[in-house]
């Protein structure tokens, strides 16, 4: 079956706070005895999400 992948930009503060509230989710779960291989997984990708530069077109019509 075809897992369909979901993209969204964030700033750099946006993603911080992402993974400190999986983090804390974490941290939750393995208080209450709960598995934590998917939070695991998703900080992962949180952290390791690669950076997209912006496209500067608009700045080159203008010269």
């Amino acid at each position: 079956m075809f897992e369909q992948k979901r993209i969204i930009a964030v700033t750099d503060r946006q993603q911080r706070v992402m993974v400190r509230g999986l983090t804390n989710a974490r941290n939750d779960a393995i208080r209450e005895g709960k598995p934590t291989e998917d939070l695991d997984e998703v900080i992962l990708m949180t952290i390791d999400a690669p950076t997209k530069r912006e496209k500067r077109r608009a700045d080159r019509e203008a010269r």
